[in-house]
């Protein structure tokens, strides 16, 4: 493998270098002055050859192969007025692009008022469309992201696509704020998000920025590890078409078609994505079949934009939620559960073929932004989000008891239980408004916004479609039924100052109000009657100093609250009390020409944390239980090195104490006492990194690479009840093409998981016994990727 990747780069390399003429670099930079702050993401188009490249973390350029004589440079970045300029050749050329703010409102206005920027006293990262691009195999988003700070990923079927997850400082996704075009995306009773119902999202996504800690005052649930603000596809100024397939290990594959008008008469654009992602899974059976579509129109004026954007999809997946025990995996990693229909002995006879997640999940977006003024702009947003789906069950041997029916009398015998097929649904509606005015002038910078929502129609329901033994029981007989409704409404208030040309204040105030309903019989056929109603002040406060032009220091201190999910009423042995957070972040920044970096302290306070218990329902969602008092404290260093033109290496690690104060255990006499335990599934250290080598411009390989340390799956420090730590390399190779009649054909390899580590990323203890989620050993995702 290795000498076939050496002899290929060779071999590029040697073509391109017998082609080469000559070459232009440099930089693009804020401007109008020299010496601004470098611009990633800029496009850079050769107007005549139809090339294009994108400038790099430290805002370099490099076009190659260029013959003499003169073309027309056409430079691009959002939120900066185009550039077009004319640039003879003659020899090897450096030349840097100053481009100056556009007064013309943009597509950033929208989630303007939730972000963080150079002023703000938070921890954060953004991630670029190009960075996504280049990674975008058809894995769910959270796979791309693994390699940023703090992040540890996981899926369910273990390649990548399907169910995943992401944890963020060891806070799961259920206490992760996740936004999209800044209306939440967190589901109103579990607080999680389900990656698998906006299946492809990230051909759709211009950037990307998470916030580490609590962050700034944004909508939806109380962010209590981190917040992650997707931001969808801009305005493109040229029309375009661009086809993707990939395909690779496990039978996967992904088709994505996605086009877009450029803008019309100067006013108007419109854009559409159409994706489809299948996988046979790496653990047995866990196959998905994803379907998703993005739709957006939108009006550009000098001072409003009005923009309808629909997405959504349906997914289908077999399930894949149970964990594989330490037994199984010695024997068969791949083992799969679910479906499985046991002989009398206990053995297995068969597996049930449509053991599935079924599901289906619209969103609606109008957004509208309009200048005021030169310091004032506002903006409305309205949304609505429908969802209706089911999983399907195989139950074997269920009571009659459990399914509300009384038991079956055949001749002299009474049946009290039968194999059955069961739907258990979620049928729902999700709807409201955000909105935002912002005033940016001299160096002031305020922003007023807030959101109401309202979860309604919420259904939470069961149906018996088959039964080997029934007596005169009609099909889809609905065996229990629930209904909820949830509220919420928030409203915020942000002041950064600048005090000469080093500090910067920053104050941000949110109140919050959320009141939570919910009412019927259960599966098991209990009945639960849940109100409750809670009001948050979440306050705060930091500043920013510049000690040189290139260094930032920052500190922050934040508190937020969060409520209660569905399940931590459902499942708890007593009703939750809601949680309160303080977060104090303290920072340095370095930005140079050939380095970039930042170090970050981190102390989270939590009081009544619900905690992770390492227990799961039977649908495979993760049981909490508050603990009284806990933290998480860390240092996170990360940094991006240019070793050369052609090299470059970011790196990122976090080390941190994740403990519980006065966690209840019982003692080796069966006796309850307290003492301080590691949180579960929080690992005491996290590094990721990428080297980049960029033989030629238009080809690079890459190695990504990955470690997490040992995770405990209880919160009693049972080293039989644990994740071992893994160190995972994928490779990742990717070539460009320019042939007449195409923009370009993009085609890329990547190789993960490259020496077949065997590992899980996540797993929970039940009764004492650990169960894993395995994750694939050497896989591989090539993509090919052609634009019109």
């Amino acid at each position: 493998m290795y000498r076939l990747l050496i002899t290929a780069a060779v071999m590029l390399w040697s073509s391109g270098a017998y082609a080469q003429q000559f070459s232009i670099y440099g930089k693009v930079l804020h401007g109008p002055e020299p010496g601004g702050p470098a611009l990633q993401g800029a496009t850079i188009e050769v107007r005549e050859l139809g090339r294009l490249v994108v400038t790099d973390e430290f805002g370099n350029f490099q076009l190659t192969q260029l013959a003499e004589g003169e073309y027309t440079m056409v430079v691009r970045f959002l939120g900066y007025q185009e550039k077009v300029q004319r640039v003879t050749i003659s020899g090897n050329r450096e030349i840097d692009f100053l481009l100056e703010e556009s007064s013309q409102i943009t597509d950033e206005v929208v989630v303007w008022a939730t972000r963080a920027n150079d002023k703000t006293p938070m921890t954060y990262l953004q991630v670029g469309k190009q960075a996504i691009k280049q990674q975008n195999f058809g894995q769910d988003l959270p796979v791309l992201l693994n390699w940023t700070p703090s992040m540890v990923t996981t899926s369910d079927a273990g390649a990548g696509i399907g169910y995943t997850g992401l944890r963020i400082r060891g806070s799961d996704a259920s206490r992760i704020n996740v936004t999209i075009n800044g209306i939440a995306l967190n589901d109103s009773e579990s607080q999680g998000v389900f990656w698998v119902n906006t299946p492809d999202l990230a051909s759709s996504i211009q950037t990307i920025q998470i916030q580490r800690g609590v962050g700034t005052s944004t909508n939806g649930p109380g962010a209590f590890g981190a917040t992650v603000s997707v931001n969808t596809d801009g305005l493109s100024q040229d029309p375009y078409a661009e086809a993707t397939v990939s395909v690779g290990s496990f039978g996967s594959q992904r088709f994505t078609f996605k086009g877009g008008t450029g803008l019309i008469d100067n006013r108007w654009s419109f854009d559409g994505r159409i994706s489809n992602v299948t996988s046979d899974g790496y653990v047995d059976r866990a196959n998905s079949d994803l379907n998703s579509f993005f739709l957006s129109g939108g009006y550009y004026g000098a001072r409003t934009i009005v923009k309808a954007i629909a997405f959504g999809g349906r997914e289908k997946t077999y399930q894949a939620w149970y964990g594989v025990d330490p037994a199984t995996m010695e024997t068969d990693r791949t083992y799969n559960y679910a479906g499985a229909i046991y002989n009398e002995d206990g053995s297995v006879s068969r597996f049930y073929d449509n053991e599935v997640d079924d599901y289906k999940q619209n969103h609606y977006q109008l957004h509208l932004s309009q200048r005021l003024s030169e310091a004032w702009n506002a903006n409305l947003s309205l949304h609505y989000t429908d969802g209706r789906g089911y999983f399907e069950q195989y139950k074997q041997g269920e009571s009659f008891a459990n399914l509300g029916l009384p038991d079956v009398n055949i001749g002299d015998s009474i049946i009290q239980a039968s194999d059955v097929i069961v739907r258990r649904w979620l049928d729902n509606d999700y709807y409201g408004m955000t909105f935002s005015t912002n005033y940016t002038k001299n160096n002031t910078e305020l922003t007023f916004g807030g959101a109401m929502s309202r979860y309604d129609n919420a259904r939470h329901f069961g149906e018996m479609i088959w039964a080997e033994i029934s007596d005169n029981v009609p099909i889809r007989f609905v065996y229990y039924d629930g209904e909820s409704e949830k509220t919420d409404m928030n409203i915020y208030a942000k002041w950064s100052q600048s005090f000469g040309e080093k500090f910067n204040s920053y104050i941000d105030i949110q109140f919050r109000h959320v009141r939570y309903e919910t009412a019927g019989i259960d599966n098991d056929q209990s009945a639960y009657n849940v109100s409750d109603e809670f009001s948050f002040l979440n306050p705060k406060v930091g500043f920013t100093y510049a000690l040189t032009p290139n260094d930032l220091f920052y500190s922050s201190y934040a508190i937020a609250n969060r409520e209660p999910s569905r399940t931590d009423y459902s499942e708890g042995t007593e009703k939750p009390r809601s949680e309160k957070l303080g977060n104090l972040e303290i920072g340095w920044k370095r930005t140079g020409q050939k380095f970039t970096g930042e170090l970050n302290y981190y102390l989270m306070n939590y009081t009544d944390q619900l905690v992770l218990t390492g227990a799961v329902s039977d649908t495979g969602y993760p049981i909490r239980a508050n603990v009284g008092k806990s933290y998480r404290t860390g240092i996170e260093l990360s940094g991006l090195v240019r070793l050369s033109n052609r090299l470059n290496w970011s790196a990122n690690v976090t080390a941190s104490v994740n403990k519980n104060k006065d966690y209840v255990v019982l003692d080796e006499n069966n006796m309850a006492t307290s003492r301080s335990t590691t949180i579960i599934l929080s690992p005491s250290w996290i590094a990721g990194s990428q080297l980049e080598w960029k033989p030629l411009e238009n080809f690079q390989i890459a190695l990504l690479s990955k470690y997490v340390g040992q995770q405990y799956l209880d919160n009693t420090e049972n080293d039989l009840v644990k994740l071992s730590d893994y160190f995972i390399n994928d490779i990742r190779l990717s070539f460009t093409m320019r042939p007449k009649g195409v923009k370009g054909i993009d085609l890329g390899l990547l190789v993960n998981n490259i020496f077949n580590v065997e590992y899980s990323s996540n797993g929970y203890g039940y009764g004492g016994t650990p169960y894993y989620f395995p994750q694939a050993g050497t896989n591989f995702m090539a993509m090919m990727s052609v634009k019109l």
